[in-house]
């Protein structure tokens, strides 16, 4: 009873399973932060690239007149 009693106190697998789970914790957190950073520039770059398409496409087809120059003085 005694030998197992200690064997319970020096077993150290729980230790290094508690460390793996704070590893995998940290790059999650670490992922998540880096793809919501990345996903807000993606998201203004393709807000961009659309509302060019769309006035080049309004223009192409005759929709809205094209957009008038300022006249040189």
């Amino acid at each position: 009873m005694l030998k197992s009693l200690k064997n319970l106190i020096n077993d150290e697998s729980g230790a290094t399973a508690i460390e793996y789970g704070l590893i995998a914790a940290l790059v999650s957190v670490a992922a998540i932060v880096a793809l919501q950073t990345m996903g807000t520039s993606l998201n203004s770059i393709f807000t961009v690239v659309s509302t060019n398409l769309q006035d080049a496409a309004d223009a192409a087809s005759g929709t809205t007149p094209p957009a008038e120059e300022e006249p040189s003085t």
